[in-house]
């Protein structure tokens, strides 16, 4: 049984997206796993829908979790709905850096025209 060298590629290829598809697999079942080991109650998480909160509680069994999106507002929605947990970006210091010497940032336009004269304006010849 001879093979072509069309059907070699062709099992070639194949077995590359079976070996992707296998790939994929386990890293949406990781990402899952550590999704599921960060959910838990005082987290601050993001559902799919986009709403913001806090978790105040868990239900295991029903799959329900308590979220209080505002002091007084507590949602209940299930388990899965949870997209992602919000983690606080740390805030780096800005210091404003002003122009130095009066001259113009980049970017900036310069105004040459004296406050009270009006600026020359050109006419077209249409």
């Amino acid at each position: 049984m001879t093979f072509d060298p069309f059907t070699i590629i062709m099992l070639a290829v194949l077995a590359v997206l079976i070996f992707f598809m296998f790939r994929n697999s386990r890293k949406r079942q990781a990402d899952a796993r550590e999704l599921q080991s960060k959910v838990q109650p005082g987290a601050k998480v993001m559902t799919n829908f986009g709403v913001f909160g806090t978790i105040l509680s868990m239900d295991e069994e029903e799959n329900q979790v308590l979220l209080e999106t505002s002091p007084g507002t507590v949602l209940t929605v299930h388990r899965q709905t949870i997209a992602r947990v919000v983690e606080p970006a740390e805030v780096e210091a800005v210091t404003e850096v002003g122009p130095a010497n009066g001259e113009p940032e980049f970017g900036e336009r310069v105004d040459d025209t004296p406050n009270d004269e009006a600026p020359e304006t050109k006419k077209s010849d249409d």
